[in-house]
């Protein structure tokens, strides 16, 4: 019942400048995480308790602002809504800075390493770094847990205020088999006061030693040592928590201590001397334009195009690197809306717990994580290509095709496809490898392969330099008699070539000329619109190529 009243429990108690639109819109993002990423609309009907014609709104204000997609009556989250959480991350500047520190760990290891901060009564993830195992963890990034049954939880609990405590309590009361924090499995019997006093005593003895331990409190077999991270100063509070998370296949709690727990001060130890020497960031330039371009959405769209929740849901990304706090002008001014209107967005998130107020400026808190950032953060390149080969093959009538460069550099593997309806047609599949230097797909990427990798010694002198030069590959009956084919490249986040896009046809339906005039405008946009929702979904997360 309570899934069913989502939005009704978010408006209740809402202040009265709260923006109604924006505490729905934030309803239906929720509900949609909870459910993976995926829900239907009258599934979201049910889950929000909005009216269906509220939800149609919302979901087409959503998917004009790319943060989802519709597949039928379906309702997907879209890479591009990563860029909510990204601008909590970058402004908390933690991940970039201490990632590089946990992921060696891990392979110094050869065991999971995660960084947690508290998000109230709970723990949030804020990086991963796993081993590839058959019995593996399955948390994501942005997920939340309830700090009692984690290792980090008693470290962040000894900072914890009476208020605190009172909160935890109530929390547990309210929710005692912790149904609410979807990523761990629910307790099988309801909590009691000696769970109450156990975390106490864990908090202490986290307070005394400086560490604690998980032992198999999320699900049977699980094990986690845990040390803070604290920030500069003084007062030293902690900032993050970083744990090496096992088996008890691979370690007992006891072990984790005895044996690991030494590496882990000395890997928290050089995170914080990242800290303290590591000077803050040059602010970057904001967002420009936002309140023009959902003025302009407005009048395209009508009625169906919500504003308020369009601009509201801008403010958020007005924080970032070197804008961690902001005070109610600047927010103003790096999204171009007005004063007022900046206000009472920053009023709703409040009250949502999205923006925690210090003084007279604003930040991000934890809780931006919960819009969207579990379940696609696990999202892969073929996953985030496979919706733009669907619009393009519709719009070219071509199929078209995804595909990287092998190990050896000898052939392409492809890891896309969307098929047009022909009588005739090219007959690929998902996972069929082809030589890499014979068809348009693999000069691509050969064209930009490191050294040492296969040479064009099967192609044509300069070959593999016109490619590079002209930023596509044709080939034109070479692989097979009256194949043709298209290709240009997809680069990361550091401009390297990653992977490729292509279309082929018989060579019959388009000469070589059309083919570049014609097909090529729209696979470079195409290519364009994968990278930037690559680049958003790869900013603080791993996005797996195949």
């Amino acid at each position: 019942m309570a899934g069913r009243t989502a939005a009704a429990v978010a408006e209740r108690g809402a202040p009265a400048e709260a923006v109604t639109p924006l505490i729905r819109g934030i309803a239906v993002l929720r509900e949609l995480t909870e459910a993976d990423g995926t829900l239907s609309l009258s599934g979201l009907e049910r889950a929000t308790g909005l009216a269906r014609s509220t939800v149609d709104r919302i979901t087409a204000t959503l998917a004009r602002m790319a943060y989802v997609r519709f597949d039928g009556r379906d309702v997907h989250l879209s890479p591009r809504l990563m860029e909510l959480g990204n601008a909590y991350m970058s402004a908390l500047r933690l991940p970039a800075l201490l990632s590089p520190h946990a992921d060696a760990l891990a392979d110094e290891l050869d065991e999971s390493v995660s960084l947690a901060v508290a998000d109230r009564d709970g723990i949030r993830f804020i990086h991963q770094a796993t081993r590839r195992r058959a019995m593996s963890l399955s948390f994501r990034i942005g997920d939340l847990l309830p700090a009692e049954r984690t290792a980090p939880g008693p470290l962040f609990a000894t900072e914890w205020t009476a208020t605190d405590w009172q909160h935890w309590r109530d929390r547990r009361a309210s929710d005692p088999r912790d149904l609410s924090f979807t990523a761990v499995p629910p307790r099988t019997y309801a909590a009691d006061r000696r769970d109450d006093e156990t975390f106490a005593r864990r908090t202490a003895e986290a307070s005394a030693n400086g560490w604690s331990v998980d032992d198999q409190l999320i699900e049977p077999g699980l094990v986690a040592i845990s040390v803070p991270v604290r920030t500069p100063g003084a007062d030293g509070r902690i900032a993050s928590v970083a744990s090496v998370v096992s088996h008890t296949s691979r370690h007992t709690a006891y072990h984790l201590r005895t044996t690991l727990l030494r590496r882990l001060r000395s890997a928290v130890t050089d995170m914080e001397r990242e800290l303290r020497r590591t000077p803050p960031p040059v602010p970057g330039p904001p967002p420009s334009d936002l309140a023009l371009w959902t003025g302009t959405s407005k009048q395209q769209l009508g009625r169906e195009f919500i504003e308020s929740l369009a601009r509201g849901l801008t403010v958020l990304t007005a924080f970032g690197e070197g804008r961690p706090e902001l005070t109610l002008t600047e927010v103003a001014q790096a999204t171009g809306l007005a004063r007022a209107t900046a206000r009472r967005a920053l009023i709703t998130y409040e009250h949502l717990g999205l923006v925690a107020p210090a003084g007279r400026t604003f930040t991000l808190t934890p809780r931006v994580l919960s819009l969207g950032f579990p379940p696609l953060s696990r999202t892969s390149l073929p996953e985030i290509a496979r919706p733009h080969l669907a619009d393009l093959t519709s719009r070219i009538h071509e199929s078209t095709s995804l595909a990287v460069l092998s190990d050896s550099g000898e052939e392409i593997q492809y890891t896309a496809r969307v098929a047009t309806a022909r009588v005739m047609s090219v007959n690929i599949t998902v996972g069929t490898r082809l030589p890499a230097y014979a068809t348009a797909l693999g000069r691509v990427l050969l064209a930009d392969a490191p050294a040492g990798t296969i040479t064009d010694e099967h192609l044509p002198e300069g070959t593999l330099a016109s490619v590079r030069s002209q930023g596509y590959a044709l080939v034109d009956e070479e692989l097979e008699e009256g194949l043709r084919s298209i290709a240009v490249p997809i680069r990361d986040r550091s401009g390297r070539v990653v992977a490729a896009l292509n279309t082929a046809m018989h060579a019959s339906r388009r000469t070589p000329e059309e083919c570049v005039t014609h097909l090529l405008p729209e696979l470079t946009a195409t290519a364009g619109r994968i990278q930037t929702d690559l680049h958003t979904a790869a900013r603080f997360t791993n996005v797996p190529l195949t």
